[in-house]
């Protein structure tokens, strides 16, 4: 079965353990989180404090932009920014790994605690049911200072989370 987890765009180029999963997952991505980078690419400001580092994710943020922007990974994506909370057919990195482009939309609900792109993280958590895969302390912290019920994975934990991790099914009493 394969393991759905909402996720930032970045973090993926940033993680390359997340390119290879021990089991088939789905990335499910706002797309807000696709045109951040964009701004990363073409910004001054290093992405990591290690220039060796910066370079190859700058490099892996490359590669990922090329991806979307496949001609038919982007003729799923038109289609999905056609409707709010619209997914994208499959775009398919490998057998392993497939990403769900979200047109997700930021909302007031949560505006003053997230900015805009946790805010769409945590709104397509909640409305698809999946987990978030997050890098950000702070962020979980909000969460579940917030109570916002959503389940949140650290990035250190991504082989558990796709190995025994907790579905929405299990939560179910």
């Amino acid at each position: 079965m394969r393991r759905r987890f909402v996720i930032e765009a970045v973090m993926v180029a940033t993680y390359g353990h997340l390119l290879v999963p021990s089991r088939p997952v789905d990335y499910v991505v706002p797309y807000s989180s696709i045109a951040e980078l964009y701004d990363m690419r073409d910004g001054s400001d290093p992405v990591m404090d290690n220039p060796d580092d910066d370079g190859h994710v700058k490099e892996k943020i490359m590669e990922l932009i090329a991806f979307f922007e496949d001609s038919l990974n982007r003729k799923k994506i038109e289609k999905a920014l056609q409707v709010p909370w619209r997914e994208s057919s499959a775009l398919l990195l490998s057998e392993e790994i497939h990403f769900t482009v979200v047109n997700a939309m930021d909302n007031a609900q949560y505006g003053e605690i997230f900015d805009p792109i946790e805010t769409e993280l945590l709104l397509t958590g909640m409305k698809l049911g999946i987990p978030l895969l997050s890098d950000q302390f702070e962020f979980q912290d909000k969460l579940i200072e917030a109570e916002v019920p959503v389940q949140v994975y650290d990035i250190e934990d991504f082989e558990f989370a796709v190995e025994e991790g907790i579905s929405a099914e299990d939560l179910e009493v």
